[in-house]
């Protein structure tokens, strides 16, 4: 403490100087400190009193001037500290310490920089360098420019005479504070600048996009600095586009077909068709696919047959491996992204391995690998999660549970995020906010380490978490994110979090500037800043209102990271969760220990796997809970609303969302209207199909026949009771077949009927038995093709559902359905042409309607049922379900025949093939027909009765077109 500080002591709101302090000494110093001179000793020490009291709060019976407990006077360096007894002293207790504002001086710069790092990727380099040259100079300028001060501002005119500034004087000093911040920020503008510029030149420069752009056969030696990644299977058309293995790589040596060899560093997609060629030349992924959107299968996982051929071999290559391959560039799909050019290459050999991974990728593989062998014998939701849960390995996540992860908008649990290494830091060092004080708990203060040896150990940790999930620029981002509340153990401060999030913001741009167009990366951040930000204060005012404090702070959170993150979420997947807080809140309580266990598993299974199999099944229990909470979150009819995916539809749910913040304040005043509010969500959600009749008029009542909207595929339902339905085909999308009998109200289905194996009416087959009781499936003999009659027997047996054969002739009932099978005939048969001609035609009857599906039969076969012993029974329906989508192939003496009174026709919007014909829609209408079709009208119903009079048959479109 100064000579001077030691000497003032407070009485009431006066304070005496000390002996020995002159006035001129008093004046100087309060010159010195850009005040202008009192006149006399009181006055020069009143204001160092009032500094001292608007500088620092004063406690009831502490005289004014003395230092309070824990905490330095201003003038000192170092900041505030609290003193407290130290990590082996008992007895200590931590001083209560005042309220501190954010301290927001790094965001502008972080912001600026990263704003300049997403653009400068796609500027030429010269202009690049330009720029952050021309902002360094500025910035330079501005730090070297003489700084105004008080002596500008009150300048000596003489023995005892004072001059004050004149108003230029005043007016450049008023904005002197502005000097630091701007020139920081153009600092920053101009690293981020030339990094971007550079790391953009390295994308477009060398051979490889060229010879991209020529379609060229190189071979070439690459380096994966990915893991490999299986596509998503894709329907095109009534086939499956084929599964292939994705890697991200750089292309270190290429050689065209009679060329030289050149060396390179051209970051590629890397596309490994292991089942034959897809028909998309330009690869099945765009630049932007990559591991944190991965939407394909693992090994191992039920979308693919990883253990055929070369594809595990393949896909269990580990980053940093060197292969030569041979193959054909292409242009990346996207232009202005981080890879130069596609490379695609037949895999069916396996890969010609050049050099083996690094010592740290070949520890993380024997890790992982490790992990999955202990989750085997576990079930199958928690075999797949464990592993997601703990290093973000999603090989085993099936498509219908990452579905249900995105629906209700729990997907970052399966990714390496900072809630995964802050885990394992708060199982060390304990609740963040006691990390310096005396009560710290934790396993640190257990161990009877100090603070400098806890933060070291939580250094190595982190060093730890990045090499076991692979330390490539998603890790570094978790990691990066993660790692700022170890600022806590040296600060013991939560405004000290802030600026730790905008450095690390800062330094991972520079690192690698292709973050800055990372949705993956905008999501942490705005994660990881409205914790830190919002979720206090909203914690606060609802403790206030006497929610228990856990709760509290579970729900602000969840609601925090939800309202700031909802707007980015929807521009990524059209839609809006309405039970993301609600699962987030069930599911969170789960996630710690199901990542602690999981970490020891890991751990454990190098030496022991009998223990790392005992500590799996623990977190089994937990990751089973988080599952099941996914799944039923999805499953219920509202669990989310369609959004625009646009800038436009962003801002409009930001826009909202502030709406609703604001209104929520003035709510929670008043706990009926909190009441009645959650009940309407609660309704909004589950919508009871009674009251969604009512208020929407869909489904009809007393509908008999349904055509779900599933685009360019098949789906129907035939009414068979109370909450059950015979469901005809799958359509290709599992989504929307699930919304569509959501809507219906389907339950139970005792029979589902696929006429024949095209993935438009097989591939939606998983949406189908989502959250139903199936209790048998029906298909056509002609098993082509193999790949997708292979694919429904798996799933059907995985299930434990029986699956049968139809052949004409063959009559059930259900309730008040009953139907009988018009074709295929029963064997010996001729050969179809094709599986169209092979399809399940059903004539169904209820409540006196007479219906004919007939699947997607061709001409061949629609002349063979004219000469079926059925035919008579197919004269003047009332409801025709059209073949083969309205096509142009249509047998004419059929369409007489059938003679039906509605006509519906299931079709995709703007499909390329032309369906519906335009001939066959007028055919339809000259005999009498009434033509829906689902493009146009939605999904499709018909209620009433038949007969010869027609009297009640009712046709209704939902409207809500495909």
């Amino acid at each position: 403490m100064s000579p001077t500080r030691d000497a003032e002591r407070g009485h009431g709101d006066r304070a005496v100087p000390a002996r020995g302090v002159s006035e001129g000494d008093a004046r100087d110093r309060d010159v010195r400190d850009g005040e202008p001179p009192r006149h006399g000793v009181s006055g020069a020490v009143a204001g160092r009193a009032a500094e001292q009291r608007l500088s620092r709060p004063v406690a009831v019976g502490q005289a004014v001037g003395a230092e309070p407990p824990g905490e330095r006077l201003p003038g000192r360096t170092g900041g505030r500290r609290s003193r407290q007894a130290g990590p082996g002293r008992r007895g200590g207790t931590a001083e209560p310490r005042p309220a501190e504002s954010a301290d927001l001086r790094l965001v502008p710069p972080a912001l600026a920089a990263w704003g300049a790092a997403a653009v400068a990727l796609n500027v030429p380099t010269g202009w690049s360098m330009g720029i952050a040259a021309f902002c360094l100079a500025l910035g330079g300028v501005l730090l070297l420019a003489r700084r105004p001060g008080a002596a500008d501002r009150c300048r000596p005119a003489g023995p005892g005479r004072w001059l004050r500034a004149g108003p230029a004087d005043e007016a450049r000093g008023r904005f002197a504070w502005a000097r630091a911040p701007v020139a920081a920020m153009l600092l920053c503008v101009a690293a981020a600048t030339a990094s971007a510029g550079l790391h953009g030149a390295d994308v477009r420069r060398g051979p490889v996009p060229e010879l991209a752009r020529r379609f060229a056969t190189v071979t070439a030696e690459v380096e994966l600095t990915q893991d490999p990644w299986l596509s998503r299977p894709r329907v095109r058309g009534d086939r499956t586009v084929p599964v292939a293995v994705l890697a991200r790589a750089e292309v270190r040596r290429v050689r065209e077909s009679g060329g030289r060899s050149v060396r390179t560093r051209s970051p590629v997609l890397l596309v490994v068709d292991t089942d034959g060629p897809a028909s998309d030349t330009h690869g099945p992924a765009s630049d932007a696919d990559g591991p944190g959107e991965r939407d394909a299968d693992g090994p191992g996982r039920r979308g693919g047959r990883s253990a055929w051929g070369g594809r595990s071999a393949w896909s269990g290559l580990l980053p940093s491996t060197r292969l030569r391959v041979t193959g054909r560039l292409a242009p990346a799909r996207s232009g202005g992204g981080r890879t130069a050019a596609v490379l695609r290459v037949r895999g069916g050999r396996g890969p010609v391995v050049v050099a083996g991974p690094s010592g740290p990728q070949r520890l993380a593989g024997r890790l992982r690998a490790g992990l999955r062998e202990a989750t085997e014998g576990l079930p199958a939701d928690t075999r797949a999660l464990l592993p997601g849960l703990v290093v973000g390995d999603t090989s085993r996540i099936t498509p219908e549970l990452e579905e249900a992860f995105r629906e209700t908008d729990l997907a970052h649990t399966l990714a390496v995020s900072g809630s995964n290494l802050t885990i394992l830091l708060a199982l060390l060092i304990g609740p963040f906010g006691l990390a310096q004080r005396t009560e710290r708990r934790g396993l640190a203060p257990r161990l009877g380490l100090s603070l400098r040896a806890t933060a070291l150990l939580a250094g190595g940790l982190t060093v730890g978490f990045v090499v076991v999930c692979r330390p490539d620029p998603s890790v570094l981002r978790a990691a990066a994110c993660g790692a700022v509340a170890l600022l806590a153990l040296a600060t013991g401060r939560r405004r000290s979090l802030i600026p730790a999030l905008a450095t690390a913001v800062l330094l991972l741009v520079l690192y690698d500037p292709w973050l800055a167009r990372s949705y993956g990366f905008l999501l942490s951040v705005l994660a990881t800043g409205a914790l830190l930000v919002l979720a206090p204060a909203w914690s606060e005012g609802l403790r206030r209102r006497r929610v228990p404090a856990r709760l509290a702070e579970a729900l602000a959170a969840a609601a925090a990271a939800q309202a700031v993150c909802a707007p980015v979420v929807a521009v990524l997947s059209a839609r809006v969760s309405l039970v993301a807080v609600p699962c987030n809140l069930l599911t969170e309580p789960a996630v710690a220990p199901a990542t602690v266990l999981g970490f020891a598993a890991l751990a454990a299974a190098p030496v022991g796997m009998p223990v790392a199999k005992a500590l799996a099944w623990c977190a089994s229990w937990p990751a089973r809970w988080i599952a099941g909470v996914a799944r039923a979150g999805a499953g219920l009819p509202g669990a989310g609303v369609d959004w625009p995916a646009s800038l436009p539809g962003a801002l409009l749910l930001a826009a909202v969302t502030v709406a609703v913040v604001l209104a929520g304040r003035r709510v929670l005043r008043h706990p009926w209207w909190c009441g009645m509010l959650g009940m309407l969500l609660l309704l909004v959600v589950v919508r009871p199909t009674p009251l969604t009749r009512v208020i929407t008029g869909w489904p009809p009542p007393g509908w008999r026949f349904a055509m779900c909207d599933v685009g360019q595929g098949d789906a129907t339902v035939l009414a068979a009771g109370k909450g059950a339905g015979v469901v005809v085909d799958a359509g290709p999308d599992p989504a929307l077949v699930d919304h569509c009998l959501q809507e219906l109200g389907i339950t139970r289905v005792p029979l589902l009927v696929l006429t024949h194996f095209h993935a438009d009416h097989v591939a939606g087959l998983p949406g189908v038995l989502r959250h139903r009781t199936v209790a048998e499936i029906e298909t056509t003999g002609f098993e082509e093709p193999a790949e997708q009659a292979e694919f429904v027997r798996r799933e059907a047996a995985e299930r434990h559902i029986p699956v049968s054969r139809a052949v004409a002739g063959e009559e059930r009932r259900t309730g008040p359905l009953a139907w009988r099978v018009v074709w295929p005939p029963p064997g010996p048969a001729p050969e179809p042409d094709g599986p169209n001609d092979a399809s399940v035609a059903l004539l169904a009857r209820t409540g006196g309607l007479r219906m004919l599906l007939l699947g997607d039969l061709e001409p061949p076969s629609q002349q063979a049922l004219l000469r079926s012993p059925d035919v008579a029974r197919l004269a003047a329906v009332d409801v025709l379900k059209v073949a083969h989508h309205g096509s142009a192939y249509q047998d004419p003496d059929l369409i007489r025949l059938v003679a039906p009174r509605v006509a519906l026709i299931s079709v995709g919007a703007d499909n390329p093939y032309g369906h519906p014909a335009p001939a066959t829609t007028a055919a339809l209408r000259t005999g009498g027909a009434v033509v829906l079709r689902t493009d146009r009208d939605g999904a499709l119903a018909v209620a009433g009765s038949g007969g010869a009079g027609g009297g009640g048959l009712t046709a209704y479109g939902s409207g809500s077109g495909s």
